[in-house]
């Protein structure tokens, strides 16, 4: 006999059990609801990607973390670390047979071999939606509101999204003479959540001196308020800009949307006036939007607005949901202008963090009647007991074998079912079949398969 292998899995993947993965799915049927109240259409893109097509896209720590190797035909390849670079290879591939400007959402699994902890794998889910092909705010608008409307239905408490401008961070390095450092400082201040600000200052000074870096600092401190924090980057970067004014204009945009959610859209600019400078509201609470101007994001790629957003409850185990404009990222395989911007929900890390703070919902699995095995002869009867309840509209299954009832109960309540049919011999002498109430213990009875499946959609309240 063969020695026995080991079942085990590698380091930052995971199985998923039933109740973990019906999370999961559930989670991801509110999200393309949500994505499809926006006009999103779905998309999908191989796992594996010529290596050229990936790597220099995401940054250099990025490059370090792609799976990276070659095939059977000796083709350099890789599998895709987000879902934004396979994006761009796809729309410059097929932007002929689309239209712009084109909404696409795409959810699936990428792989990053970096450090493991709480939150973080190497193998993990990402749902990503964007706008491609203009470049107007009304798009990054579009993408915060959609990010504010999919979290708040996903019921996972407060949070706060918070917004910057890599441009108006470059034109402020500008003015300080580091822009060739430029990519170091914004990886640098990338870090601030996770190293802290000691840290990052101590990386800042070797990189761009002790006064440049103490300016960084300043700049990225926030004031107290949307605002003034953009009044306050506007004079740090040299004066009102292009980026400035776009970044004031996503604020009042969503200022109004947020306005139109109790008001008529005639009064929404009168609400947005009177609004508090402090944060801003989003239209489905409890969400808020803030100016932090050290979010930077570490991917190269961003070129204008980026986005991040952090549950209030569990601040510590980082941004759940992360994006921006990347007007650029196409350029690199085609001659066509596709701007683009999006963001992604990391599904994987808000499941971790839901876990810890005791918001997952314990949803019981799929099965809604299970057909009690009682006689061994009665299997074609119980098939078609089965069959009907499933055109009623009911999710049904017949156990197997014929074993005690005990057992078959067991197996009920264990899969979390809450009706089944019992028919067996007695049953069938009377011409009745009987529906057991799993959650109370209540019987009722009825004459047919059709009959019985419609008492089970009433038990439910279907």
């Amino acid at each position: 006999m063969p020695d026995i292998i080991q079942a085990r899995v590698l380091k930052g993947f995971r199985d998923y059990l039933p109740e973990a993965e019906i999370e999961r799915k559930a989670l991801l049927e509110i999200l393309e609801r949500k994505f499809r109240s926006f006009g999103f259409v779905p998309i999908d893109t191989p796992s594996l990607e010529y290596a050229e097509i990936l790597l220099g896209k995401g940054g250099g720590e990025t490059d370090k973390q792609v799976y990276r190797f070659r095939d059977h035909g000796d083709r350099d390849v890789a599998l895709r670390f987000d879902l934004t670079v396979p994006f761009a290879r796809f729309m410059a591939e097929h932007v002929d047979e689309l239209y712009l400007p084109f909404r696409r959402y795409h959810m699936a699994k990428v792989w990053r071999g970096e450090n493991t902890q709480r939150g973080r794998y190497r193998e993990f889910m990402q749902c990503d939606f964007d706008i491609v092909g203009t470049d107007a705010a009304s798009s990054d608008a579009d993408i915060i509101l959609l990010i504010d409307s999919a979290l708040a239905a996903l019921d996972i408490g407060s949070f706060t999204i918070r917004i910057n401008h890599r441009g108006l961070f470059n034109r402020f390095l500008a003015t300080i003479g580091a822009s060739d450092k430029g990519p170091e400082v914004l990886r640098a201040v990338d870090k601030l959540d996770k190293v802290g600000t000691l840290e990052v200052e101590r990386i800042l000074r070797a990189e761009i001196g002790d006064e440049a870096a103490i300016k960084v600092l300043d700049y990225i401190t926030p004031e107290n308020g949307f605002a003034s924090t953009l009044a306050k980057l506007e004079r740090l970067s040299g004066g009102k800009n292009p980026d400035s004014d776009r970044l004031r204009a996503i604020w009042e945009e969503v200022c109004a949307s947020s306005a139109a959610n109790d008001e008529t859209l005639e009064s929404a600019g009168q609400k947005q006036e009177e609004k508090s400078s402090i944060l801003v509201e989003l239209p489905a609470k409890p969400g808020k939007l803030v100016l932090d101007p050290s979010i930077t994001r570490g991917l190269d790629y961003y070129t204008g607005v980026v986005f991040e957003t952090r549950l209030d409850e569990m601040t510590e185990i980082g941004s759940v949901c992360g994006g921006g404009r990347y007007n650029e990222l196409a350029s690199l395989y085609t001659t066509r202008k596709l701007p683009g911007v999006g963001a992604a929900i990391g599904l994987d890390r808000l499941l971790a963090a839901l876990e810890v703070l005791g918001k997952t919902k314990g949803r019981a699995g799929y099965t809604e009647v299970l057909v009690l095995a009682i006689e061994e002869s009665f299997g074609p009867r119980y098939q078609a007991l089965a069959s009907a309840t499933r055109k009623a509209g009911l999710s049904c299954e017949v156990y197997p074998e014929k074993k005690k009832l005990g057992q078959q109960f067991a197996y009920a309540e264990r899969k979390g079912i809450p009706l089944a049919y019992i028919l067996g011999g007695s049953e069938a002498e009377k011409g009745i079949i009987v529906l057991k109430d799993l959650r109370n213990r209540e019987s009722l009875e009825a004459s047919s398969a059709s009959a019985i499946a419609a008492l089970a959609k009433e038990r439910l309240g279907k």
